[in-house]
């Protein structure tokens, strides 16, 4: 993820606010579907995932599972030397040592975009009556 612009990385991040599908769509319609699939993901999507495995991003839904303490995905995440990722799905889960490196690295945007996913992930509301089957 550090690859990315940090306007590309802002928008990604809007992607969370979820009174509106404007951002989501401009990383679809501008060449970051990952981006979008990851948020979609992150959101719950199971399908979303699955793209993003079929489409040759699996540190991203590796980062899915490690954002839901997932051992697997953390394990599968530091074997394949995305550590970055690691320490961004724990900043995620609001660890002060991912933040504080994050903090020391420069990548404050990275703490920005953290507390927007957790921040949506904290207010959402399970209903089972939306379960699929």
């Amino acid at each position: 993820m550090l690859h990315y612009p940090a306007k590309i990385l802002l928008a990604f991040g809007e992607t969370f606010n979820v009174s509106s599908n404007e951002f989501y769509n401009w990383l679809l319609e501008n060449g970051y579907p990952e981006l979008a699939a990851l948020s979609s993901g992150i959101r719950g999507s199971r399908e979303a995932i699955n793209w993003l495995l079929k489409n040759n991003y699996p540190q991203y839904a590796a980062l899915d599972g490690a954002i839901d303490n997932k051992p697997d995905a953390y394990a599968w995440l530091r074997k394949n030397e995305f550590d970055f990722l690691v320490v961004f799905a724990d900043a995620i889960n609001e660890k002060p040592e991912a933040i504080a490196w994050l903090n020391k690295n420069d990548l404050k945007i990275f703490i920005v975009l953290a507390a927007k996913i957790n921040s949506y992930r904290n207010n959402q509301t399970f209903d089972y009556h939306k379960l699929h089957f």
